[in-house]
């Protein structure tokens, strides 16, 4: 049965995305992004409507209107970043792994509205990456990074990179940490099984730029760590 069931969520989910896309992508050329970003939340979260799935969102008062953060979570699965950009408040923009920006329509409309690919393979080219992130938060964009570099294979939170957290103590912003749950029970790395579910993103308390500067880099990424931790729920 949770076979059939995953058939129709993926049916359902390709079409309705696609959809989103091309409507996405036809609006960034007619209208500025204050005007199609809402519609695209909405259409966002509306597709976790469509798969079945509740999502509970806890700590939201942590994020003060108008400010640019640097929003950090763990990676969990393919649908972070739809749950991310429909939930995370204002205008927001995501580093993401290169590949993802080679999909057809997909990539496209990434690079139409400002996500930055990161190419891990190479240590100098994530440093490129990560100067247009850092340029993007002074422009006053508010971004999302998830330090882990890949999704988890079995539902632990994997060790966190060093170099965005560098790139955090050269910028003038805040951190948001944010915990995902229920998001290795929904879709998991390397099963193309659904499983609607109630999920839940959590908001910590912001980690002032006061903070950020008082932590070495190693410090600073222990710290949001630990937060994240704190913040996901245990099945």
């Amino acid at each position: 049965m949770k076979i059939l069931i995953s058939i129709y969520i993926w049916i359902v989910a390709i079409i309705y995305v696609s959809f989103v896309l091309l409507f996405t992508l036809a609006c960034t050329y007619i209208f500025p992004e204050r005007i199609y970003d809402p519609w695209f939340k909405k259409m966002m979260r509306f597709l976790f409507f469509l798969m079945g799935t509740r999502v509970e969102v806890e700590g939201r008062h942590n994020v003060k209107p108008g400010t640019t953060y640097l929003f950090m979570a763990n990676h969990v699965s393919l649908l972070d970043p739809p749950l991310l950009g429909g939930y995370i408040p204002g205008i927001v923009r995501g580093a993401e792994a290169h590949v993802q920006h080679g999909w057809p329509l997909y990539g496209w409309v990434m690079r139409r509205i400002g996500n930055i690919p990161i190419e891990r393979e190479s240590i100098h080219k994530s440093v490129a990456s990560y100067r247009k992130v850092q340029q993007l938060l002074e422009s006053g964009r508010s971004m999302i990074i998830l330090p882990e570099g890949h999704r988890t294979l079995d539902g632990q939170i994997r060790p966190f990179k060093k170099l965005p957290f560098a790139l955090a103590k050269e910028t003038n912003n805040g951190i948001i940490p944010i915990g995902l749950s229920g998001m290795y029970q929904l879709k998991r790395k390397g099963s193309w099984i659904i499983r609607p579910s109630k999920i839940k993103i959590s908001f910590g308390p912001e980690i002032t730029r006061e903070q950020v500067t008082g932590f070495s880099i190693l410090e600073l990424r222990d710290y949001v760590q630990n937060e994240i931790v704190r913040l996901v729920e245990r099945p």
